[in-house]
Order: C-alpha cells, then structure tokens, then sequence
C-alpha cells in the first residue's frame, strides 16, 4: 500500500516561497519511488531538461554523451547494491514512476561523482564551495541541534520538496529534504539519527564506491545512533564528503575519502561544524595536494570555504553560552563577507544558491526546520516526526 500526500504547488521562480511541498510516501522502497516519480512527474521532466541545459553549458558538449560516458566509466551500482539494495529499488521506482530512463534517474543522484568525474578530466578544474553545517550536542536544556545551508546550481530553484517517509519494517520514518526527481540531501529519522552533508573535492574519489546520496539515505536508515556511526565509518566512499551526524546526545563529522574516514572533532563532540575543505583527512587528490598544504598552513588568499569556515567558528564563538536553534538560524543567515557568504542569495545571472536551510532537532520530539530558499529572505517551518 502505498500513501502519499501532497502539499504545496511548485514554481520555479526566484521569489520567496512560502509553502514547501511535501510528500508523505509508504510502503516498499519501489513503491515509494514510484509514488515520488508519479506524484512529480511533470516537476521532474521540468528539472531534468534544466539539469541537461547546464550540463551542456558547462562542458559544451552534448549532455547525454556526458551522462553516457559519466556512468560507462564507473561502477557505483555494485556498491549501491552491497551497503543500499533498498534505496536502488527506490531509484528504480522513480524511473518507472516518472517516465525517465533509469540512466537519467541514477546518474542524476550522483551530484558529487559527476563533480569528482569532471575534476577526473581536467584536474582543479571543480570549484564547488557549497554548503555550511553546524551541529550543536544535547544538553539538559536543549536537544541536540544539526543543520545546514544546502547551496546547490541554479537550476533547482523552485523545485524544492520534503520527503516524508513513513514507518515499515525495515525503515524508519524520516524527513529527507530534496529536489523533485532526487532521494535526497540531508535528514532526520524517528530513531534520533540526523544527517548533513559537505562536498569536500579535495579528497580522493573512488569510481566502485558508495555515492554520497546513498551514503546519506543508507545513514538515515540506520535505527540507533550507534548504527549510523558505524555505517558510515565502514562503507567504501566514492566521493570526498563529510558527514556531520546527531545522536541525542553528541554531534560527529566524518571526513570520508576514497581510502579512509577521520573525524574532525573540534570540541569533544559538543560542537562541531565544517564547509568544503578537509581539515583532518590528508588523502587527498595528487593535484591538490598543494592546495590542501597551503589550506593548512592559513596561508595564502582565504577561498571562499576557508572564510565561510572562520565566521562560523567566529559567530559560534561569541555566542558559546546561548547556543541554540535562534543563534544558529542566524549563522546561517549570515553574509557578513559578501564575497563569501554564508547564505547565497538567488540571482539570475548566478551559478548556485542556498537551496534551502534545514535545522534538525533530536530528543523526546523529533523536529525539522526548513525553509524553502535562503534563510534571511524565508521563513523556517516545524514538521514533527512520531516517536
């Protein structure tokens, strides 16, 4: 049996939004991609043909030669299968649901691997500064906090979605936001496990390992704290990434490269956060090792990740005693370097945006707060999970 609601409209336009769809799915994984694929079909045709735009604008080649060549000269589907056989099924669903070839569907997931495929072909060639996550650890007076700007390409403007999954066996329920036609970017489940993401392309990739989605929803399956931990420590990661996982009671980041995963542990698990460069894990690509030096050593041009990384820490800093999910809406919504701001504002002429900003709050009543879009112009709204 499968349930699914919808609610809000999509538009792709660069206004604020007040009301983020959501859909709530049930039943086996298939049958959960086929209701996303049903439900979205014209939403994702729309999102699919500007994905292929700014392919071809980007690489000026033909986007489908891109995508055929992307996925014939990697295997992530044996891994996919090893550590995620349910969320694959997912995948398979959202094809047949949708319309959409399975390529499309599949390869349209891998974000980051097809960074790491493009960065393969012309080295240093990826500058992909996305996204800023926090994570605050529970305490007697305030559950454990996670949360993240989601800055992602122009292109997925206004196709923005909650997943809502429901509780079966085998799944917890989970709110996963994503984009129509995607599984999705970060998430929370009912079992106090909360997941954020941040590219890190300066760390080895492998083309037989887990994609970063698969490694997030795989993540959100887990149904402990200690599960999750585990899983993402033993998976064999095909991108640069790092994972920045709550438990009720303690916050992680994972650094995962292609050869290992190491923690960045800045305040013994009680606050943590991270941007786009690695700080702890040193397997890096060998045309970037340079960059990675110089990252270390402070000197050197800030990048835009390097700046984002010190107001985080700066702001965190001056507010140590009252941190709460009102300080951290307002990191979030910060551009006090506007070369590099924490929130990215939507323009036309730009190449990515904050997509949206999500905090996750665990303990006794699970809760995400999302907005549609950038924060300083969008509200957040609450969704309650069942405990």
């Amino acid at each position: 049996m499968v349930i699914l609601t919808l609610i809000g409209k999509f538009k792709a336009i660069a206004a604020p939004i007040d009301n983020l769809p959501v859909i709530t799915l049930s039943g086996t994984p298939y049958e959960r991609g086929v209701a996303h694929g049903q439900k979205l079909k014209e939403q994702i045709k729309q999102v699919y043909i500007k994905w292929k735009q700014n392919i071809e604008k980007e690489t000026k080649q033909d986007p489908d030669s891109i995508i055929y060549h992307f996925l014939k000269t990697s295997n992530y589907r044996q891994a996919i299968k090893k550590y995620t056989p349910e969320i694959w099924e997912e995948v398979e669903g959202l094809a047949a649901g949708s319309g959409q070839s399975l390529n499309d569907v599949f390869a349209f997931q891998l974000i980051d691997e097809y960074w790491g495929y493009l960065d393969r072909l012309q080295h240093n060639s990826i500058d992909k500064d996305h996204c800023t996550a926090i994570g605050i650890a529970g305490n007697g007076n305030t559950p454990t906090l996670i949360a993240q700007n989601i800055d992602i390409d122009n292109f997925m403007n206004g196709y923005q979605v909650l997943l809502h999954i429901k509780e079966e066996k085998a799944t917890p329920e989970q709110f996963i936001m994503s984009c129509a036609g995607f599984i999705g970017f970060s998430g929370m489940n009912n079992k106090n496990v909360a997941v954020v993401i941040n590219a890190l392309t300066d760390l080895n990739n492998s083309i037989t390992g887990l994609p970063v989605t698969f490694v997030t929803r795989g993540i959100l399956q887990q149904k402990a704290p200690h599960e999750a931990l585990d899983f993402v420590q033993k998976v064999k990661h095909a991108t640069g990434q790092n994972y920045l996982i709550g438990t009720p009671d303690k916050v992680y980041t994972f650094e995962a490269s292609a050869n290992q995963v190491v923690q960045f542990n800045p305040r013994d698990n009680n606050v943590v956060y991270h941007t786009n460069h690695s700080l702890n894990n040193h397997d890096v690509k060998p045309w970037m090792e340079e960059y990675h030096k110089r990252i270390l050593s402070g000197q050197g041009k800030q990048t835009n990740s390097q700046t984002r990384f010190s107001s985080v820490e700066r702001q965190l800093a001056a507010q140590a005693l009252t941190l709460n999910a009102g300080n951290i809406k307002q990191i979030l919504s910060s551009k006090e370097n506007s070369q590099s701001p924490i929130c990215v504002s939507y323009r036309e002429e730009g190449v990515a945006f904050t997509f949206s900003s999500v905090i996750f709050s665990l303990g006794n009543r699970p809760m995400a707060e999302i907005t549609m879009g950038p924060p300083d112009t969008n509200a957040y709204k609450k969704y309650f999970l069942e405990m």
